[in-house]
């Protein structure tokens, strides 16, 4: 049955070229003269079908015995009371504003609606002049009504769906386009709507051979004239059978595994391999062919999306004043993106990178012109502002405060380098503290309804002045909440790939020049979420946030990044070893084998959304004399001076460890550090012990 399959797809129409010609010439004709038509010219034809329809319907249901003479002036009358009642709800529906050249089952349905409320008053309105006795339509049977709506129906969908058929039929007949034969995985929505666009737009250059599909009620069947011919399983077949010269991924759902497994698949043939982004990147977008990308990192890692509440978030933010630190780096800016979508009353972007801020903010006004055309009038559209400033200075942002007068922060601003931090202690204390407790003290002084901070999984048993400084960010907000009862919390972030200071951007960089890709110990591993993961889960904390909490997303299980490596390696067309090397450098300062997730004596549980954990005794758990400490742990810094912050750092982060385990050390432990969210894997023996979740 596969191979007959294959045959069918394969075959070569075996009209003579002259009669393919001269019937694509009258197709291209016909076709050009429908698309010429406008609503007036089908007001026209309409008139004239639907005189015609009630003739039709008598002789329909008199089959052989119709004669015209006896009922004729009942048809005269007939045809006067339904012509005119037809075009009058036609026209009333709107129906006469439609352009028929790209109908869809939309239009069809609202034909079938509109005909069927028609049949009803036809049949009303016959019955109504059939019982008066002074008219001539008591010769008519009864069923005519009902049957000229039916061949009203026929009439008046055939004539406005011959247009997209016959243009269908004319791209079908183009043959002069260069196009790839293409195999789509995936006959879902995504990949029956990227067929479809090929199909209807050839001068892309994508020739749709074949889907493949593993639910085999699908198997054998057809969808959109391409047939289903196997599972994955069968693509190297499919490809070497078919003469495929590309593989697109149409699955934007399913986890990273299945589509590591397609790729590696693919790959194991030699066919180029494409996708389309995964839920989080498209959102509410229309798939089309200009998504189509090359597959990414990101798509090997792809988790089941977080289940956004979107009518809560844009609840939550609709009307109020948003101010987001940090607005130019890659998670403040896309969280600017989503955030806008809410139509928050004002978004006050803050940062002292002015290029990064311009881009941002050039960006969000193009997306504001989308959002009025697509909104309703009365929808108030987001006033956009930007202000360039540093969170290190008080002054300048109680001023910012003063003018713009927040209702709800994301704290985004943040050094996140841990080599360079080290390097610069001081630095990173004004920032990641001085700049966070100066944002705390003036929401607590403004009134500022909501905080959000990110933090990140480096802060949890810091090795890095970088983590240990944001732990002490994270206690700032915990006590800020416990003192004002607001709902103050942290997000937990692990690393975000494609974001800034990414290790994915730099292997990136190294395999364009030929390598070597650096990496600093083989043994190294780290959790990864993406950045649409990373700026749904701050939404989802605003929302469900009460204070004093520190949510995170279920990232699964550590990736050694030398499994990363190899696959961008590989994805992008090379050999490891052979085309691109692997060196290892060595641990750099304040750099830990392994990243840990939570912080001896915090109590998790998982919330109302499945993948998002939070610690709900985290406010209990800050050191007595915060701010005090805080405190002379800024005037550290303002001496620069890198051994006493050391030292208070130690004192205000008990589980701070400046000189971080050896090597050795961590190898020994580093398999044992399993996440203890996954509670589908038995850990072994010599596992950290580690609180159970609530749910």
């Amino acid at each position: 049955m596969f191979s007959k399959i294959l045959l069918a797809v394969n075959a070569v129409a075996k009209e003579p070229l002259e009669d393919q010609i001269v019937k694509s010439s009258l197709i291209q004709a016909l076709s050009k003269w429908l698309l010429t038509l406008r609503n007036r010219h089908f007001l026209l034809l309409d008139t004239i079908v639907l005189a015609i329809a009630p003739v039709l319907a008598l002789a329909i249901r008199l089959d052989d015995s119709f004669s015209l003479a006896p009922y004729l002036g009942g048809l005269i009358q007939v045809t006067i009371l339904f012509v005119p009642l037809k075009l009058v709800v036609l026209y009333a529906c709107g129906f006469y504003k439609r352009y028929w050249r790209y109908a869809s089952i939309d239009e069809l349905e609202q034909i079938v609606m509109l005909m069927a409320g028609i049949g009803i008053l036809q049949t009303i309105s016959f019955n109504v002049v059939y019982y008066l006795n002074d008219f001539w339509v008591n010769s008519l049977p009864r069923s005519l009504p009902l049957l000229d709506t039916i061949i009203s129906f026929l009439f008046i969908g055939g004539i406005r769906f011959s247009i997209p058929v016959l243009n269908r039929i004319k791209q079908r007949n183009l043959k002069f386009y260069r196009r790839d034969r293409v195999l789509i995985v995936g006959a879902g929505c995504a990949g029956i709507s990227l067929v479809r666009e090929m199909q209807q737009s050839p001068w892309l250059g994508f020739y749709p051979v074949a889907f493949i599909d593993d639910e085999p009620e699908k198997l054998n069947l057809q969808i959109r004239r391409i047939p289903v011919v196997g599972d994955r399983y069968k693509i190297p077949e499919v490809v070497h059978s078919l003469h495929i010269r590309r593989v697109i991924i149409a699955m934007p759902a399913v986890p990273g595994r299945v589509i590591r497994e397609i790729v590696d698949i693919c790959l194991s043939v030699g066919v180029p391999t494409s996708t389309l982004p995964g839920l989080n990147e498209i959102l509410t977008n229309r798939i089309r062919v200009g998504s189509v990308r090359d597959i990414q990192i990101e798509d090997l890692l792809r988790r089941e999306s977080i289940q956004t509440d979107v009518r809560k978030v844009r609840e939550f933010l609709q009307g109020k004043k948003v101010l987001i630190s940090g607005a130019g780096g890659s998670i403040g800016s896309e969280l600017c993106r989503q955030v806008l979508k809410c139509r928050p009353a004002e978004m006050m972007l803050l940062g002292h990178g002015e290029n990064s801020l311009f881009a941002i903010q050039q960006e969000l006004e193009r997306i504001l012109q989308v959002l009025q055309q697509e909104g309703e009038p009365s929808d108030p559209i987001p006033q956009i502002k930007i202000f360039i400033g540093d969170i290190r200075f008080f002054d300048r942002l109680e001023y910012l405060f003063q003018q713009f007068g927040p209702q709800v922060i994301f704290h985004a601003a943040a050094h996140k380098h841990v080599p360079l931090m080290e390097s610069h202690p001081p630095e990173a204390i004004a920032n990641n503290v001085r700049g966070t407790k100066n944002l705390l003290d003036l929401a607590l002084k403004y009134g500022v309804e909501n905080f959000v901070t990110i933090s990140t999984d480096k802060a949890v048993n810091p090795t890095s002045i970088m983590g240990a400084s944001k732990r002490v960010a994270e206690m700032l907000v915990l006590q800020a909440a416990q003192k004002s009862g607001k709902p103050f919390v942290v997000v937990r972030f692990g690393n975000v790939l494609g974001s800034r200071g990414s290790v994915v951007p730099t292997f990136k960089q190294q395999i364009a020049q030929g390598g070597p890709i650096t990496i600093t110990h083989p043994d190294i591993r780290r959790y990864f979420m993406t950045i649409p993961e990373a700026v749904q889960l701050l939404l989802q904390a605003a929302v469900i946030g009460r204070g004093g909490e520190v949510f995170m997303l279920d990232m699964g299980q550590p990736v050694k990044i030398i499994d990363l490596a190899k696959d961008m390696i590989r994805l992008s067309g090379y050999e490891v070893d052979k085309d691109i090397e692997i060196v290892f450098t060595g641990l750099r300062p304040g750099e830990k084998l392994f990243e840990e997730l939570f912080i001896p004596g915090e109590e998790y549980e998982r919330t109302q959304h499945e993948k998002i954990i939070k610690v709900k005794n985290a406010s209990r758990i800050v050191p007595e004399q915060v701010e005090f400490k805080v405190e002379a742990l800024c005037k550290a810094a303002t001496k620069n001076d890198p051994n006493l912050i050391v030292f208070l750092l130690e004192q205000l982060v008990p589980e701070y460890m400046p000189d971080y385990l050896n090597v050795e050390g961590q190898k020994s432990t580093v398999d044992s550090n399993t996440n203890p969210l996954n509670t589908t894997q038995n850990p072994p023996s010599n596992q950290l012990s580690v609180p159970a979740i609530t749910n």
